[in-house]
């Protein structure tokens, strides 16, 4: 697919889950042909590099920080395309899943601006390929659901049946509510043991793979000081791969 800069339109382009290298080709040309692009704050500096000839703007989310709120965001991309330029929306992953991609669209859409997406590999996808940890597995997981961890109202909402038996649980953004999210699943019926992991860095220089127990998920994080962007993978599929053991005997409180 060629990609030109004739007139103003918007792309959101997935930059997938971290290493350059894993950037779809279509999104390489979509970045050589852009005006501008607006990017988030985890992208790596040699996808950003793709774009030699644009303007950069960054629209770094942290939590409880934004540079812009989303709906500036989406008035930044009209006026960017509405200017006649052709304008990249850089994202982490794939911009549809955890991305706010949809409410981009929306905004382009209400304004009359041209869009379009082009996807990339998803985070969850890309750091469990890494770690060689299957999310389904014919003998271990028939299902698998992605939930972002930074939620309001946590305690109120039911999470039952997400993961068990069969399935496999995999948390965007849980990272700071891991202890949280542990003492949910427990008390929505959830086995202490439930193995789970956590996939920190996923394919980036760096990266780490924690293997743990629900019960003491929230203690791997804080004692292993892992820090964003990281995932939490629960189920019987987190035994699978590569990984650092840093289990407990939840029954005997020591190091397995």
């Amino acid at each position: 697919m060629e990609i030109s800069s004739s007139s103003g339109r918007v792309i959101l382009v997935g930059a997938g889950p971290g290493a350059p290298d894993l950037l779809t080709l279509r999104a390489a040309r979509a970045l050589a042909a852009a005006d501008v692009v607006v990017h988030d704050g985890l992208i790596d500096p040699a996808v950003l590099d793709l774009a030699p000839g644009a303007r950069r703007i960054d629209v770094s989310k942290k939590r409880a920080r934004h540079t812009l709120p989303q709906d500036a965001i989406g008035a930044l991309l009209v006026a960017e395309a509405q200017a006649g330029n052709l304008v990249v929306r850089l994202k982490g992953g794939d911009p549809f899943i955890f991305g706010r991609g949809g409410e981009e669209v929306e905004a382009c859409d209400a304004a009359g601006v041209a869009v379009e997406v082009i996807p990339g590999v998803s985070s969850a996808l890309g750091a469990a390929a890494a770690a060689l940890m299957p999310l389904t597995h014919r003998d271990h997981a028939s299902s698998v659901t992605f939930v972002a961890g930074q939620c309001k109202g946590l305690t109120e909402q039911n999470w039952a049946g997400l993961a068990g038996v069969g399935r496999t649980l995999v948390i965007y953004m849980g990272v700071t509510a891991a202890e949280a999210i542990s003492d949910k699943l427990m008390a929505d019926g959830l086995a202490p043991d439930t193995p789970c992991a956590v996939l920190e860095r996923g394919t980036l220089p760096g990266s780490r793979v924690l293997r743990t127990l629900l019960a003491d998920l929230g203690g791997t994080v804080a004692r292993e000081k892992v820090i964003s962007p990281a995932l939490l993978v629960v189920g019987a599929v987190a035994r699978l791969g590569v990984a650092d053991s840093v289990l407990r005997r939840v029954s005997e409180g020591v190091d397995a």
